[in-house]
Parts: structure tokens; C-alpha cells; sequence
């Protein structure tokens, strides 16, 4: 059994709950959503593995998606960054998600 491919769809599926828990709490406490709509978004910013289409092949177990997809590439997570400081809600919520699918994909960089 591959731990490493558990623990990145744990963090890509499983942790954004109890990221969107804390950040309806913590940052986003004086609007009126639940926790469970900052999940859905969460998992929606999931679509960003759309450009693993473009590759060949599609899924490379020992490829690292970060500078390899467009998608993942620093240029768009400078976008996600800049989505951070507009002043919405949800796009501030998208960005996060965003960033932190990059983080968990980085992660594969690493091992």
C-alpha cells in the first residue's frame, strides 16, 4: 500500500473539512455561511487538476505537478496569492483552497 498517495488524496479530500471548519470560525465568523458551503468551495478548487489532462500521460506517479502543469505553475500561484487581498469572500476562500492544493501537491515534490 503507497502511504504517501492515502495521505495526498487524505489532504485533498478528507482535511479541507476541518480547514473549512476553522476558517468559517477563525476568519470568516462575522458572515453568515456554513462550514459545509467553505468545504464544497474547497473541493471545487480541486478542478485546477483539470490540466493533468493536458499531460502524457495523464497521471505519472513520480512527476511533480508543481512547474510541470499550467495550472500549477508559479505564475498561477501568484494569481492565487493576489486572490487573497480582492475583497470577497469566496474569493479569498478559492484562493486559499488554491494555495493549499499547491502546498499538498508540492508535497509529491518532496518525496
Amino acid at each position: 500500500m503507497d502511504w504517501s498517495f492515502i495521505a495526498h488524496y487524505f489532504l485533498h479530500l478528507i482535511f479541507p473539512g476541518a480547514v473549512a471548519y476553522l476558517l468559517k470560525q477563525y476568519l470568516f465568523r462575522n458572515y453568515l455561511l456554513s462550514w459545509l458551503r467553505v468545504y464544497v468551495v474547497l473541493l471545487a478548487t480541486m478542478l485546477v487538476d483539470l490540466d493533468h489532462l493536458l499531460a502524457d500521460p495523464i497521471y505519472d506517479p513520480i512527476r511533480c505537478s508543481i512547474g510541470f502543469h499550467p495550472l500549477h505553475s508559479w505564475p498561477a500561484l501568484m494569481v492565487y496569492f493576489f486572490l487573497l487581498v480582492i475583497p470577497n469572500k469566496w474569493v479569498k476562500i478559492i484562493g486559499i483552497g488554491l494555495i493549499f492544493h499547491m502546498l499538498v501537491d508540492f508535497g509529491d515534490c518532496l518525496v
